[in-house]
């Protein structure tokens, strides 16, 4: 098939979004597709004419635009079908706060939570942390992913600072209270929840943060997680819920907190994970039996799948 591979943009986190497309460029020549890339940073005026001359366009964008549900949309527009999450998923997916309200809404368990928006553009040197979240909590742009402009706050002084760094980057940010243990992260592919991994950042870090994720010597990541199977079932459970919830389609993958008491809160969901060497979708569909050459080409049946079921709706409906 003639495919576009559309990667880069203009998040925060443009880099990822390259280097990961460079592994599926390759993988989708492997399996006999043409490949021919697309920035939108620097070709957004060609992503219409592009994808209508095109069988499918391999999405590989992180933050906005690409998991805010823009380009799904244009590429609808032109009758293009692509891989993952639909625009209204996406977008839901992508806004943290919406999110945690769908989660809310299904019974999903997540951490308390607020949201902070600069309305005023004054400083927050003397902002207080909000009430009802006890300290430490974490402050992180609350459409932006990969943990860039993420602090983690244990004192109330840092709170403003925290914020503001956040600010800095044009977003909102979520206030989200720590809930101390260990992290989880279960994909779906399909509708079928992937091995569970057990996350742990490298020595002397505090969180996930942007060096434990893409550091050849970064954090520990283990799959299947060495967890009992009560604790696996119910994160893949819940990882499956929130996928469904949010309305997506294809893959997802969901990130989880264990708490004492083996509670898992679910703290966000990403519509396009990564795909680079160390990313976590392609390890578990390791695990699973899947090498990353067969990961490709279901995601792209998938896909297409997809896209036969929207104008069969969409049939329907004019038909109604």
């Amino acid at each position: 098939m003639r495919m576009i591979l559309i990667a880069g943009g203009w998040s925060t986190e443009r880099a990822v979004s390259l280097s990961g497309a460079t592994g599926i460029a390759e993988a989708l020549k492997r399996l006999g597709h043409e490949v021919r890339p697309l920035d939108p940073a620097t070709q957004f005026a060609d992503i219409i004419p592009a994808a209508e001359a095109a069988d499918f366009a391999f999405l590989n964008l992180h933050g906005a635009p690409g998991e805010d549900g823009l380009i799904q949309a244009m590429l609808e527009e032109a009758d293009c079908p692509y891989q993952g999450a639909g625009p209204k998923a996406s977008f839901l997916a992508l806004n943290k706060a919406a999110a945690k309200a769908v989660y809310s809404k299904h019974g999903l368990r997540t951490p308390d939570w607020r949201l902070y928006t600069d309305i005023d553009g004054a400083p927050r040197e003397l902002a207080a942390p909000p009430a009802g979240l006890p300290l430490p909590v974490f402050v992180k742009p609350n459409a932006g992913g990969s943990s860039v402009g993420m602090s983690r706050v244990d004192r109330a002084q840092d709170f403003g600072p925290a914020l503001d760094k956040v600010f800095a980057l044009g977003e909102a940010a979520l206030v989200e209270t720590c809930v101390p243990g260990f992290e989880l992260t279960c994909a779906v592919l399909g509708e079928t929840p992937l091995p569970v991994i057990m996350i742990r950042p490298r020595p002397g870090t505090v969180f996930f943060d942007y060096a434990n994720k893409y550091d050849k010597d970064g954090a520990e990541e283990i799959c299947p997680a060495p967890v009992d199977a009560k604790l696996t079932a119910e994160v893949q459970a819940m990882a499956l819920a929130a996928h469904k919830a949010l309305g997506i389609t294809g893959y997802s993958r969901s990130d989880f907190m264990i708490d004492a008491q083996s509670r898992p809160f679910i703290l966000e969901t990403n519509t396009l994970p990564g795909m680079t060497a160390t990313s976590l979708l392609p390890r578990a569909a390791r695990v699973a039996g899947m090498d990353f050459d067969a990961l490709v080409a279901e995601l792209v049946r998938l896909g297409l799948a997809a896209h036969s079921a929207r104008k069969a709706t969409a049939a329907s409906k004019a038909g109604e």
